[in-house]
């Protein structure tokens, strides 16, 4: 105890004189006075540089890192900017779809013992294949015969369009059915799930009719080993009607592949 004391005492002496002989030589000596000021003044000078060197380090950083962040921005923007122009450039280059639907008339039937295949009271020039619409149902598809229209009625051997079956819009092909008041859709990809009751609908991939029309409903379904066919009931009953609508594609639908632009993603300052 006595140790600790003497080592305080003479801890304040010791504080003292030094106190002393500066105030001392500062009395006798004025340029101490200007020596001290000066190197305190270099102190704080080089305080104040060390203080600004790490502030502006600190801030080099901040801005390298907003930097790229402001080049990945300007790589995405460029990149959306390019893939909107190529999206504006396939717009503009579709071939307007010139449609048209005009009535026909059942005049007759093709052959006494085959009630799916009829004569309409209009010439057909061309041998583009056309769709036979009921009302808002499929009913068929229209060819050129010796230069008159002839309809092939669902149910045909030969009237064959495509379809999508159900929610999952499963492709398949029309075709004839041994009992007549159905038809069957065929090359049903197996994989695809489809199921009694799913409707079916025209799916536009023929060119012949557009997209939607309905068809009808599943009643069967077959499955084999890489493929399943369906029993459907039309909606349509075409053996009744004497009048259809023809509904005909002037000019499929044609998309001219855009010439790709590059980015041209610089550097920002």
């Amino acid at each position: 105890m006595n140790k600790l004391v003497f080592l305080f005492i003479l801890l304040i002496v010791t504080v003292v004189y030094i106190f002393k002989k500066d105030r001392l030589l500062s009395d006798n000596y004025p340029i101490m006075n200007e020596l001290k000021a000066k190197y305190i003044q270099k102190v704080i000078t080089f305080e104040e540089i060390a203080q600004t060197y790490f502030k502006q380090t600190q801030t080099i950083k901040e801005l390298k890192a907003q930097n790229e962040e402001l080049v990945k921005f300007q790589s995405l923007f460029q990149s959306t900017q390019t893939q909107l122009q190529n999206l504006q450039a396939a717009i503009d280059s579709v071939h307007n779809i010139e449609e048209d639907v005009k009535l026909a008339k059942v005049l007759s039937y093709v052959d006494m013992n085959d009630f799916t295949k009829v004569w309409l009271d209009l010439k057909k020039e061309d041998n583009k294949i056309e769709a036979l619409i009921d009302g808002e149902y499929s009913a068929g598809i229209v060819i050129n015969k010796s230069g008159y229209a002839q309809a092939l009625l669902n149910g045909n051997e030969k009237c064959n369009y495509s379809v999508f079956i159900g929610e999952n819009k499963a492709p398949g092909i029309t075709h004839e059915h041994k009992e007549s008041k159905y038809i069957t859709v065929k090359y049903i990809p197996i994989w695809i799930d489809i199921k009694v009751g799913d409707e079916v609908v025209t799916s536009g991939m023929d060119n012949i009719f557009f997209e939607g029309l309905k068809v009808g409903k599943v009643v069967h379904i077959k499955r084999m080993a890489d493929i399943q066919e369906a029993t459907v009931l039309p909606y349509a009953q075409v053996l009744k009607k004497e009048y259809f609508h023809i509904y005909t594609k002037e000019e499929p639908l044609k998309v001219k592949t855009p010439k790709i632009k590059k980015p041209n993603v610089s550097t920002l300052p």
